[in-house]
């Protein structure tokens, strides 16, 4: 890992709008605060360390949700959709889309300041959002390197290189800080390319560790990408990563047996990086299905006993209940149309089906390279046991192409049909308790749940949505204008609870007009 040259940071722009008036704001983000975030905050990716996307606020209601108006909405005048989770931080909003990192006033939706990271060569194909520890914040760049700056004004601390962009590397993941490490991961969908989860110092930038995905002398193959930020057990001193396709990606002629680390659910050490157990949702994937999807922890009943479980609705159409303690399977079943697999093994992973690779003549196989679900996050709410999830059913044809059998894509995919739903999912059985269609042809938004009965949402139209947890019943909507690619937060301040959608390259912040509260 180096540091860049003077004249590379030189060339980042900040913009910095009434910056005086925050200078004196503390930055608290510490282990305390990741381990117990305040109502007044969403201090990591996922609102906490369990993934579960799940608030304890209750003013915002079923009863009063119809009377949601528009607080304010935030245009970052960038071509290029916000797929990232907002952190939330003293009152102030960090957020990305690739190259650009804003800082906002959560109350007013006012610019703080804007970094804009160089150009660069990069994969620009979306952004994830950002860390913040102990005033700094930390932004993961197109080609592969990891920036820290300062949060009161956005200059840069330090830029260091986690790999090489000449060589097909690139990342798009929000780091995730546990203790005194900043954790994240590396992509490339290239041939030969050996991915890692690296934790690094936060005061340095300094390597602590590397977790080979596709280590050599377990595997053949590459990849292994990662692009979605972690979960973590404060008890087990577990973090939890999801890792995504080996290469060649439609093809495993040239590579047998499982691909191990990839498409895989890995429990590492924060300390140490070592690999404590693996479970792998797609063995030797030939569809593209990463298994990067959040690893949704939760403490409760399974059929009759108390347990640590680790939940995923996997992209290749499964639902996976686990025991974190030891990775191993509690429950797998489908959510929605799959016919690759030939049977689940005992150890609760599907066996993929050889009939099922993508040939010269075209295979139909459900679901789609897209597949059942993708990036944005599901919700786990408690009081209900229901994981809710956008999923999305969906029938491909998959070819192998034989000029290009051995290395790169190898193959290409034709959607045929698809369709966008919420699905509410009982983690007892696996059975779909309530679906809410949300539009053909594409998929809908992350999901937020809260402890007053709701889910926020959006659909396929463009539309953010808040559904009766309990049935799925919509009890509000607002178009947006354009498409969804974001997952929900809520926070409160000042004793008034927002909750925060994206659309495009807009922010909105929703709340409900003091007569209604």
């Amino acid at each position: 890992m180096k540091f860049l040259k003077k004249a590379f940071v030189v060339m980042a722009s900040v913009l910095v709008l009434g910056a005086s008036s925050y200078s004196l704001r503390a930055q608290s983000v510490d282990s305390a605060m990741l381990l117990h975030p305040p109502a007044d905050s969403w201090p990591s990716y996922h609102g906490d360390y369990t993934g579960k996307r799940h608030s304890k606020l209750t003013q915002i209601t079923p009863q009063n949700v119809n009377h949601l108006t528009l607080g304010w909405a935030f245009q970052t005048e960038r071509n290029a959709t916000i797929k990232s989770s907002p952190i939330l931080v003293d009152g102030i909003l960090y957020f990305t889309v690739p190259d650009n990192v804003w800082a906002v006033d959560a109350r007013s939706g006012q610019q703080i300041w804007h970094y804009t990271y160089p150009p660069n060569k990069g994969d620009h194909i979306g952004q994830r959002g950002v860390a913040v520890y102990k005033g700094w914040v930390y932004f993961a760049s197109p080609d592969a390197h990891l920036v820290c700056l300062n949060a009161k004004d956005g200059k840069v601390r330090w830029i260091i290189e986690v790999a090489d962009v000449n060589k097909g590397y690139w990342s798009t993941e929000a780091p995730l800080i546990v203790g005194n490490h900043v954790i994240i991961g590396i992509g490339g969908d290239m041939d030969n390319l050996a991915t890692f989860i690296r934790a690094v110092d936060p005061d340095t930038g300094k390597t602590q560790w590397n977790f080979d995905v596709t280590p050599p002398a377990l595997t053949a193959s590459t990849g292994g990408t990662t692009w979605m930020a972690g979960t973590y057990d404060p008890e087990l001193n577990l973090i939890y990563w999801g890792t995504g396709n080996p290469t060649p990606v439609l093809t495993g002629s040239t590579r047998p047996g499982d691909d191990l680390y990839t498409c895989s659910i890995v429990a590492l050490n924060p300390d140490t990086g070592k690999l404590v157990w693996a479970f792998q949702p797609s063995p030797h994937d030939t569809h593209d299905w990463d298994a990067v999807e959040i690893p949704v922890l939760v403490d409760g009943m399974f059929h009759g006993k108390q347990r640590k479980m680790l939940m995923q609705s996997s992209r290749n159409g499964y639902f996976f209940v686990l025991d974190r303690t030891n990775g191993k399977s509690l429950l797998t079943v489908p959510f929605g149309p799959v016919n690759w697999a030939s049977k689940i093994d005992e150890k609760g992973q599907p066996v993929p089906n050889p009939v099922k690779e993508p040939s010269p003549d075209g295979v139909l196989i459900a679901p789609d390279e897209g597949g059942m679900t993708n990036f944005r996050s599901p919700s786990f709410d408690p009081h209900t046991g229901l994981f809710i999830v956008d999923a999305h059913p969906s029938w491909s044809l998959y070819f192998a192409k034989p000029a290009d059998g051995t290395f790169g894509w190898a193959g290409a995919d034709y959607g045929l049909w698809g369709k966008g739903v919420i699905e509410a999912i009982d983690y007892q059985t696996g059975k779909i308790r309530w679906t809410h269609e949300l539009g053909p042809n594409g998929s809908g938004a992350g999901v937020l749940t809260t402890d007053s009965g709701l889910t926020f949402t959006g659909d396929a139209h463009g539309n953010f949505l808040a559904l009766d947890t309990a049935n799925g019943k919509t009890l509000w909507h607002a178009g947006s204008g354009a498409g969804i690619a974001s997952s929900p937060i809520t926070y409160k301040l000042d004793g008034e609870q927002y909750v925060l959608t994206s659309s495009g390259s807009v922010l909105f912040a929703w709340k409900l007009p003091s007569a209604s509260r």
